[in-house]
């Protein structure tokens, strides 16, 4: 197919790409290096693999960015919405996923498309000129020979941090007797109960034991090339425990709104939370537990919270090296490279954080793709929604200033209201009361929604594609 869209990369990213230029009506080649060519963090051959499995984080589209992120992603169709809305598993009031049905179920619709074809092996190098158009969804585990072909015809060193993995731990090995259902607060979410975390407590001792440890735990070494900041959004949690002694309970660890069953009127001075994992609930995953910390260093040390004393772990922490562009220099307002525009990036070597995130920018990058492809234009949602600020964000909403540390470089970010241009005038309480602290934070949020849900349908209504105007 001599007119085909090259997309490089089956991650999340990659897929929607994919999804989304076919459906607009061009021809697809989905490139995937799995099975031929491994890396360390992915532990099948499916599309969309994830890490873990809240990876869709809060589903709230009133008052939080990613939940709208969510909401805007399902009204343009997107394949990855749609498989985690239908593979969800309890997570208060989160959107996670069973990871391994959610990976087989993208990975069926991309294969059974008829403008889609999946080319298994490695693509080494930049994609070659008679490709013609092509998108980068290699994400943070791009091939060294890619990565080096990127920065070669850059000039630009590439940046990198560390992501975390968190352990998983087999449910039947918590002990219940300690342990208990509750999120916090009762919340409720999306397939969820107000009772979809595991919470382990412990009282000032335990706890104070328990950051000592971490920070004399044995950790894995880095060679000197690894050096480099991590991204603050996937702290290990030793370094968390390094920055202050109470840092973790104000962090993961924090007690508010959870009450302990087990001891009515008692207060945990700290908590350890679990997340269910996956659609059976046989797995459970230590929410913000992410660690640099050797293996038997963690089973040792996590066996010391209460209720994971026998603890058994299906998986153990772990990181890998993530790569990404200095995107706001690179990179046009459409996702393609400036000194090679037949190349588009998309996901989280753009610079984005997040696998929602990644996703949403292979969405835009399909629809940019295939609009050039089959001689249209797709015009940007308005910044003033999560799509069009995350993308102007990583494309040109980044300075680079001056400060203590030095220059500021460009980071990972994941959407968030900061991104969203300021609202004309301040949200007003009942009669034009003026608000303050937590109900003004909280009104302003929704007055950002309610923008962006109004822009957003303005944007549809006149004629920016909403359902797949190409398909057929």
């Amino acid at each position: 197919m001599s007119d085909a869209i090259h997309i490089v990369g089956g991650g999340l990213a990659g897929s929607e790409a994919a999804w989304q230029a076919a459906e607009a009506g061009a021809h697809v080649v989905l490139h995937e290096m799995r099975p031929e060519r491994r890396t360390e963090a992915h532990q099948t051959d499916g599309l969309a693999e994830l890490v873990c499995s809240n990876s869709f984080r809060s589903d709230d589209a009133r008052t939080n960015a990613v939940g709208l992120l969510h909401q805007e992603m399902r009204r343009l169709g997107s394949l990855i919405m749609r498989e985690g809305d239908r593979h969800q598993v309890p997570a208060g009031g989160a959107l996670a996923v069973d990871r391994e049905g959610f990976s087989q179920a993208v990975t069926a619709a991309l294969a059974s498309h008829p403008r889609i074809v999946i080319a298994r092996g490695e693509v080494a190098g930049l994609p070659p000129e008679e490709w013609g158009s092509a998108i980068v969804a290699t994400g943070p585990l791009t091939s060294p020979a890619l990565a080096e072909a990127v920065r070669a015809v850059t000039g630009e060193g590439e940046l990198a941090f560390f992501d975390a993995i968190a352990p998983i731990v087999h449910r039947d090995s918590i002990d219940l007797g300690k342990a208990w259902f509750q999120s916090r607060y009762d919340k409720a979410g999306p397939g969820g109960t107000g009772a979809d975390y595991l919470n382990c407590p412990l009282d000032r001792e335990q706890y104070e034991a328990f950051v000592a440890a971490l920070v004399g735990g044995e950790k894995t070494s880095f060679k000197e090339w690894e050096a480099t900041p991590y991204f603050d959004g996937c702290l290990p949690i030793e370094v968390m425990a390094e920055r202050g002694a109470e840092t973790l309970r104000w962090g993961p660890m924090k007690p508010v709104g959870l009450t302990n069953p087990h001891r009515p009127g008692e207060k945990p001075y700290a908590v350890v939370q679990l997340r269910q994992d996956n659609a059976l609930g046989t797995l459970f995953n230590m929410v913000g537990f992410q660690t640099k910390l050797k293996h038997g260093e963690q089973v040792r040390i996590f066996r010391t919270i209460p209720g994971l004393e026998r603890a058994e772990f299906a998986r153990l922490g772990g990181l890998h090296r993530n790569t990404y562009l200095n995107s706001p220099k690179l990179l046009d307002g459409e996702l393609r490279l400036r000194v090679l525009p037949r190349l588009r990036f998309a996901g989280q070597i753009t610079g984005c954080e997040g696998y929602v995130e990644s996703a949403a920018i292979g969405l835009l990058a399909g629809r940019f793709a295939a609009a050039e492809r089959l001689g249209g234009r797709f015009e940007l949602p308005p910044v003033t929604t999560a799509l069009g600020a995350l993308v102007r964000h990583i494309t040109g909403g980044h300075l680079s200033v001056e400060g203590e540390g030095g220059l500021r470089s460009f980071q990972p970010m994941n959407i968030n209201f900061g991104l969203f241009p300021p609202l004309e005038a301040a949200p007003k309480g009942p009669e034009g009361k003026r608000l303050r602290g937590s109900e003004k934070a909280q009104a302003r949020k929704c007055a950002l929604t309610d923008r962006a849900r109004a822009d957003l349908a303005a944007w549809l209504a006149d004629g920016a594609p909403g359902e797949s105007p190409g398909s057929a």
